[in-house]
């Protein structure tokens, strides 16, 4: 295990890509979540004597059995949900920044549409997927993407991507005469580096160990886990969208943090 302080923006911009495993449970933060992020970071943009706010761990496999290098994509073992937030927060900002006079969208330097874009939310010199800065797993993909990309939203798409996305829009038409605070904020944002080696680490246990800072781990989203993330990305794969996909779908987005957490318990 290697474990560094870095900027946010920082290592999102030196990463490539960040993939999130099947194993992993879709995208869940709140309101709650959300408010206390945008909350942080207004303050700690807000105050001169600030210098920077953790925010908590990213921890990846950087390589071993998924043979991941410094050109590949990285896996997310923890750090999905503020990963995927700040994501949506720098997309709202973005579109914010676009309705700015020509000339005038920069407001801090590096905080332009085309740098928050091309920086932090996709590869502007790859296609395909790994255009993208974030590929999040099956329920939440599509949904982030269309963000990304400024499309209708999909017609299966994920309700929490969509509710925080609207959020940090409202709050940050509320907050338009302060933009700059909030852009000095997200650059103070730090979190530690984690990078796991599969073959010496063990995923699962730091995965379950590091959640402290987040939404707490449902019985459904443990057994997930202990079953995929030992094997293979070939057989992950398959057995999510043979057998647990299709559950997922069944007990629908709502019902999964409730029903479906309590159908493990009684098989």
């Amino acid at each position: 295990m290697k474990a560094t302080e870095a900027k946010l923006l920082e290592f999102i911009k030196k990463s490539p890509q960040f993939v999130i495993p099947i194993y992993q449970r879709s995208y869940s933060w709140s309101k709650r979540e959300c408010r206390q992020l945008w909350d942080d970071i207004v303050r700690a943009g807000s105050d001169e004597d600030v210098n920077a706010h953790f925010i908590g761990s990213i921890v990846y496999i950087e390589k071993g059995i998924y043979q991941v290098t410094s050109q590949s994509p990285i896996l997310v073992i923890d750090g999905q949900q503020r990963l995927t937030t700040i994501s949506l927060l720098i997309a709202a900002l973005a579109d914010k920044l676009d309705l700015l006079p020509d000339g005038n969208q920069e407001i801090l330097e590096g905080f332009s549409p085309r740098k928050l874009r091309n920086y932090y939310l996709r590869n502007p010199e790859e296609e395909g997927e790994k255009y993208y800065k974030l590929i999040l797993s099956k329920t939440d993909k599509e949904s982030m993407l269309a963000v990304v990309d400024k499309i209708d939203i999909p017609r299966d798409h994920s309700f929490k991507i969509y509710e925080n996305y609207d959020l940090f829009r409202v709050w940050l038409d509320e907050y338009s005469d302060h933009l700059d605070v909030v852009c000095r904020g997200i650059a103070k944002l730090i979190v530690v580096d984690i990078a796991l080696s599969s073959d010496q680490d063990n995923p699962q246990l730091i995965f379950e160990s590091m959640n402290s800072t987040g939404k707490e781990l449902t019985q459904a989203d443990l057994i997930r886990n202990y079953i995929l993330m030992g094997l293979d990305i070939k057989q992950q794969s398959y057995l999510y969208e043979h057998f647990w996909r299709p559950m997922e779908i069944d007990f629908g987005q709502e019902a999964y943090t409730s029903d479906f957490d309590g159908f493990p318990l009684s098989a």
